[in-house]
């Protein structure tokens, strides 16, 4: 038994959803999943339909041809169907600091995240001990402002020799070049904290402090060329306030960036994002 999901971008008009199941019927699928949305400012409609294929005689390539000639064709459709067995291989970037990888690695180790990491690419060697504490190759590749085009092609030279197909800055210190972003559209995830734009530079949370916020938080979301501005994944908050020191706002700064960057990874390597219009539909 094959279990496939199937994701749908297109022109919203009638009769998409009883194509698509009348499609899965005509394959021997069981539907076991389906949702659906339409962004009625521009007519998009969106669906998310996860199947279990019981007659081995329906090869998964099979079924996307004769999807592809007939209701993709008809509704001119973006799509695509993935076999839920395979798992996306993810490359951590990371630089000097610990919190995110750690967590990451601890979720991996435990079977919480459905991805391999074949690698992790950093622009130090801090982290190495980490890695080799997980048993996953480390590669130092540095990345400065004399060095970027070479750094670059020894990033997508690895990404490529290890067939990877998503990408995590777990906290690297780093812009990503439009080469790399250009070969992974969408699929390059970062973390950052929510003072931004408001609170730039080196210490944010130190100026945030100064300033009484009484709220902190974090945001993942997929890297464009604009810095920071790409669509968001996994948003969350927690309230702060006077009683608490820098040291509190820094400790529940980096708790949320491990979490909401866990579920911003959960949420792609299962599948379950949709980009267009630099936002994104999550189908949970």
């Amino acid at each position: 038994m094959q279990k496939i999901t199937l994701l749908i971008q297109c022109k919203d008009q009638k009769g998409i959803i009883a194509a698509v199941t009348n499609f899965i019927v005509s394959v021997e699928g069981n539907i076991t999943y389906i949702d659906q949305h339409v962004d009625r400012e521009q007519s998009v409609f969106f669906m998310r339909l996860e199947t279990e294929l019981n007659n081995p005689a329906f090869s998964l390539e099979q079924i996307k041809n004769q999807f592809k000639d007939t209701i993709a064709g008809t509704f001119n459709m973006q799509w695509d169907f993935y076999n839920n067995d395979i798992k996306p291989k993810m490359a951590l970037f990371v630089s000097k600091y610990t919190h995110c990888l750690y967590d990451i690695l601890g979720r991996y180790s435990a079977g919480e995240l459905f991805v391999e990491i074949p690698l992790i690419i950093s622009n130090h060697m801090d982290l190495k001990p980490i890695a080799d504490q997980f048993g996953i190759p480390f590669y130092h590749v540095p990345f400065t402002k004399d060095n970027k085009e070479e750094g670059e092609k020894a990033q997508i030279a690895l990404l490529k020799k290890y067939d990877i197909t998503l990408v995590v800055l777990a906290r690297y210190m780093q812009i990503i070049t439009p080469s790399l972003i250009a070969l992974y559209k969408n699929k390059i995830i970062n973390i950052h904290h929510s003072f931004l734009p408001a609170f730039p530079g080196a210490k944010p949370y130190h100026s945030a402090f100064k300033r009484g916020v009484k709220i902190i938080g974090a945001t993942s979301h997929y890297v464009t060329e604009e810095l920071d501005e790409g669509p968001i994944i996994e948003q969350d908050i927690t309230r702060v306030s006077h009683i608490n020191s820098i040291e509190d706002f820094i400790m529940k700064g980096r708790d949320l960036e491990r979490v909401v960057l866990a579920r911003a990874i959960k949420l792609h390597s299962e599948r379950r994002v949709m980009t267009y219009s630099n936002k994104t539909i999550i189908f949970t």
